[in-house]
């Protein structure tokens, strides 16, 4: 039977044909790339997976340690720092607590300093104002009861603008113009970056002369001076700055609109500090890109509500000192240009070089050409762009009463409704 079986084993082994071998070798090896080929595009999303869960892990464990160290309040602090929420802070996010202990600040990215020419384009403004109605504040309900006269000083003083009219030249208005990377119409930037946070906090109220204005705040300082020798470019409290939008522009001109948040110091020594804080300054700039030309510029307080301005006074020097706080009507107060800017030497049709504020001459008539816009955006538009800003919580569209109801009801949403004393989006609240 041994016999038997070794005499078929090599027949039935030299049966099976050579192709036969390649056919099932090629077959297996096709099912052994396809294995792996499936194996490694499984393993990837596995893989991501894995590593996904790792960060999370890691994060969360982090994330419990640093409560733990910092407590809520210290790792609400810290995360306003974090700023790709790490939980690890970055030189960069470091550094407002190195400006903080240090107390100095890196030198902001002003644009040097306007040489101003003697030649150049002059622009006047006047000052206009109708001081504030004393009836329209809470404290005139009881006649100002417990209030000292002492106190109100600098407010009931306050009647007509500290320099009525003032010249300046068209090359400082250069300011307004957009920085290189906002030439769009409906582009915004900070003409002025607020300096608050959280670790800042706000500025002491106990102060009577502002500090002395540098870069881009020169010309504000010196606009606000025409209604008051003390006003000051950085508010005590949020919102801070100076905001400004291209509301129109051509090859030649822009129209930019822009917001100022800014407050006046209205008493002196011996009283103690009476803070005036407009809701905002507003207003409209049409220069030309190379801010030689001023066409035409305004700037105002908002009156279109019944309050608008925030008063604050101290009974006391010191930050500790008792201080009260009203709300009150401003009717107006406003800058305007007399007119376009224009040149100071002029040459007529012979050459003859003519100084335009030689008052002995005829005045000189100019004849300025229509500015067409190629692109504008309404002045409505340009408001809400430097709104939202200031106050990125106006992204969420703010309705009046009824209003909110209806598109609830149309976008099946519910009602949040807030009761405020003043206006959430200014000073005035």
């Amino acid at each position: 039977m041994a016999a038997d079986v070794d005499k078929r084993t090599p027949e039935n082994q030299s049966n099976i044909s050579p192709q036969k071998k390649d056919r099932s070798t090629g077959w297996g090896s096709w099912i052994y790339r396809g294995l792996w080929t499936l194996l490694l595009v499984g393993a990837v999303p596995l893989l991501g997976f894995g590593i996904k869960y790792y960060q999370d892990a890691l994060l969360l464990k982090r994330h419990e340690e640093s409560v733990r160290t910092l407590g809520a309040e210290g790792l609400f602090l810290f995360s306003s720092l974090d700023t790709d929420h790490d939980l690890f802070l970055s030189p960069e996010e470091f550094k407002p607590i190195a400006e903080k202990l240090t107390g100095i600040t890196p030198p902001v990215d002003y644009e040097e300093d306007v040489i101003h020419d003697p030649n150049g384009e002059t622009l006047t403004l006047e000052a206009k104002m109708q001081p504030l109605l004393l009836d329209s504040m809470t404290k005139s309900k009881d006649g100002f009861l417990g209030v000292s006269h002492s106190s109100l000083s600098g407010l009931r003083s306050w009647k007509s603008p500290s320099v009525p009219s003032s010249s300046f030249s068209a090359g400082q208005f250069r300011v307004f113009l957009p920085p290189k990377n906002k030439g769009e119409v409906g582009d915004t930037w900070w003409v002025i970056p607020s300096e608050l946070n959280i670790f800042t906090g706000y500025l002491p109220n106990n102060r009577y002369h502002p500090p002395t204005p540098k870069g881009k705040e020169v010309l504000i300082h010196s606009l606000l001076s025409m209604f008051h020798p003390r006003p000051f470019i950085k508010t005590r409290f949020a919102p801070q700055g100076a905001v400004a939008c291209i509301r129109a522009s051509n090859d030649f001109y822009y129209d930019i609109a822009f917001r100022i948040h800014a407050e006046f110091q209205l008493n002196d020594v011996p009283d103690f500090p009476f803070w005036f804080t407009p809701g905002q300054f507003t207003g409209n700039i049409v220069l030309s890109k190379d801010s030689s030309h001023v066409r035409r510029f305004h700037l105002y307080v908002p009156s279109d509500r019944s309050l608008n301005v925030d008063m604050e006074w101290l009974y006391g020097a010191s930050e500790s000192s008792n201080m009260e706080v009203d709300i009150g009507y401003l009717p107006q107060l406003e800058l305007q240009s007399t007119g376009p800017s224009t040149p100071s030497i002029i040459m007529d049709e012979k050459g003859n070089i003519i100084d335009s504020r030689d008052g002995s001459r005829e005045p000189i008539q100019f004849v300025f050409e229509e500015i067409h816009w190629t692109s504008e955006i309404s002045q409505q538009k340009a408001a809400r762009r430097m709104e939202v800003t200031l106050y990125p919580f106006k992204k969420v569209s703010y309705l009046p009463f009824s209003e909110a109801f209806e598109r609830a009801e149309a976008e099946k949403k519910l009602v949040h409704s807030i009761l405020l004393w003043g206006a959430l989006d200014d000073q005035s609240c």
